[in-house]
């Protein structure tokens, strides 16, 4: 069962108010070490997890010209990363169809509206949240119309926690009780909140912090794609990232297996992030695996910085 006591733990702490100040990095000479698992786990007979990992290209390539071509790059790259987890709920196959959906839509709804810059200003960084919030909100609704259109999918829905990463700039968007985590410098943090009545019974004093793990309400979600018709509010925040980090973002079938201060020492010490994702989902199905587990994480380093 997941642990709450986050000890050697660094508490999950408020997203910055401010838009982290600017400051010029090439995106194309970022490296980034992926790494992507997913399990049906021990109990369940179908996996309604769904993760995706991708890289956004865009590319200036001069090709004929008559302005000298010492004074032209002889291209330009800019490249960013997007990570997420979406885990179903539902009848039947309803939860893997709504997950399936989440992941498609996102997609279809970046292709055709994704903006691209040289930078991420102030301006175009709350720009960017607007439209998370905004994919988000269509989502829901067309998950909604889905399952009012075919009776069998009555009451599907997901949860969807989305990592975008531009240079240095961070941007999480999430709904539901998947987590995103930042390892940095050796402690781990949890960057969102899970929306579960457990946890805000806890937020409001009710119940003490260290009874969320094992309350009967842990998993009754209080903020979901689809699955109710009410609205839905996307959690968004913006970060700075720094030399050495590692993002991480799981299903609730690694968090209620396996403690923080697991997964912290896991990846302390393997370094590379796919094994690191076949570790702790190993060590989630020691513990008994009754849920899909997924989990995708990304270690950054950045160029003319020194190593972490």
């Amino acid at each position: 069962m997941r642990n709450s006591g986050r000890t050697g733990v660094k508490p999950k702490t408020p997203a910055p108010s401010r838009t982290p100040e600017w400051v010029p990095c090439s995106a194309s000479l970022v490296e980034v070490d992926l790494g992507a698992f997913s399990h049906v786990g021990k109990v369940r007979k179908n996996n309604e997890d769904h993760y995706l990992v991708g890289r956004l290209n865009r590319s200036l390539e001069p090709l004929m010209t008559s302005v000298p071509p010492e004074s032209l790059p002889q291209r330009l790259d800019e490249v960013g990363y997007g990570l997420l987890v979406a885990d179903g709920m539902g009848g039947a196959a309803a939860g893997e169809v709504a997950s399936g959906m989440a992941v498609s839509i996102l997609m279809n709804l970046v292709g055709d509206a994704a903006k691209w810059g040289r930078r991420i200003d102030a301006e175009e960084a709350e720009a960017l949240m607007e439209r998370l919030g905004h994919y988000y909100g269509e989502i829901h609704s067309r998950l909604i119309e889905e399952a009012q259109a075919d009776p069998r999918l009555s009451g599907m829905g997901t949860t969807l926690t989305v990592a975008y990463s531009f240079c240095k700039d961070l941007f999480i968007a999430h709904v539901g009780d998947s987590r995103a985590y930042l390892y940095r410098q050796s402690e781990l943090q949890q960057l969102t909140c899970d929306h579960t009545l457990a946890q805000a019974l806890a937020a409001k004093g009710q119940i003490p912090p260290e009874a969320v793990s094992g309350h009967r309400f842990k998993h009754v979600l209080t903020n979901v794609l689809g699955g109710h018709s009410g609205p839905v509010q996307a959690e968004i925040q913006h970060m700075r990232l720094e030399q050495g980090d590692r993002l991480l973002i799981c299903s609730d079938g690694l968090t209620d297996m396996v403690a923080d201060t697991q997964i912290a020492r896991v990846l302390s010490r393997i370094q590379g992030s796919d094994e690191a994702c076949h570790a702790l989902v190993d060590l989630a199905l020691e513990a008994g695996g009754r849920d899909n587990v997924t989990v995708v994480s990304v270690r950054y380093t950045f160029p003319n910085e020194p190593k972490a």
